[in-house]
């Protein structure tokens, strides 16, 4: 019997629109509760399925801040979050719970 080989999944290489993009988005902030370092590494799989020189440009920051902020081993600050959404083309709502 042949050995199977597994690849580790990456969820950027599915982010193909930006619908799917917004639909990961909230589909994270609802399960979050709370961890703004999930949100952070979500918006980092975005911003690789995007690419990731491109939102730093974009956002006006430096590609090596742009993965330090989303490396979801740090919380970036909410301004730099909100340059990131912006970034790529994604934009945060609210609604009542």
């Amino acid at each position: 019997m042949p050995k199977s080989t597994t690849t580790r999944y990456d969820v950027a290489e599915h982010l193909r629109t930006p619908e799917e993009m917004a639909a990961y988005l909230e589909a994270c902030l609802e399960e979050a509760n709370g961890d703004a370092a999930f949100i952070a590494k979500a918006l980092g799989d975005i911003a690789r399925a995007k690419g990731m020189s491109q939102v730093a440009r974009d956002a006006g920051l430096s590609r090596e801040s742009l993965y330090k902020a989303l490396s979801g081993e740090r919380v970036p600050t909410f301004d730099t979050i909100l340059k990131i959404v912006a970034a790529l083309g994604l934009k945060l709502h609210a609604e009542p719970r």
